[in-house]
Parts: C-alpha cells; structure tokens; sequence
C-alpha cells in the first residue's frame, strides 16, 4: 500500500507499507534516495504492518522497488501500478 498526503511547501508524504515482507531488512530504493540500499529501511509498526515515508516535491513522478535482505528485490503485489525497466511508477 502506499499512501500520499499533502505537506507543507509543494511537497508530499508518501508512505510506503508492507503487511508482510520477506524475513530479514527491507527497505524502499528509487529515484528519490538516488538508489540508495538501506536508506529507507521499513520499520514495524504496531499494527503489524511495516512502514517507512519519504518527502518529494508534488507533482513528481517516483520510480522504486523494494530491496530484501540478500539483495532480493521486489515489487509491491498489493498496488497496481505503472512500471519501466527499473519498477513501479507513481505519480504524487
């Protein structure tokens, strides 16, 4: 799941959410850490679910993928979006 709120200066909260990653460290890499493992690293919460949230300009157009432990990536199956080469796209 992803969700996206409005924030102050022309930019956005998005919020990335997994209610069930693979065992071990994941985190959310694309284009607005510069694919940087381990940067946004998702964070249990405690309803169960794992989360972690970035801040970027509205308007802008966000390319990602989720990276697991051992270097597995993945998309999320739970969000039907958009994807080039390098993943998912969403538009915020």
């Amino acid at each position: 799941m992803i969700r996206v709120k409005p924030s102050a200066g022309g930019q956005v909260n998005v919020t990335f959410v997994l209610s069930d990653p693979p065992p071990g460290h994941t985190s959310v890499v694309g284009c607005f850490n510069n694919w940087t493992p381990g940067r946004h690293r998702l964070v249990k919460r405690s309803n169960g679910t794992w989360s972690t949230a970035v801040r970027v300009d509205a308007g802008a157009t966000l390319c990602f993928r989720y990276l697991a432990s051992e270097g597995v990536w993945f998309d999320d199956r739970d969000v039907d979006l958009a994807r080039d080469e390098r993943g998912q796209l969403i538009s915020v």
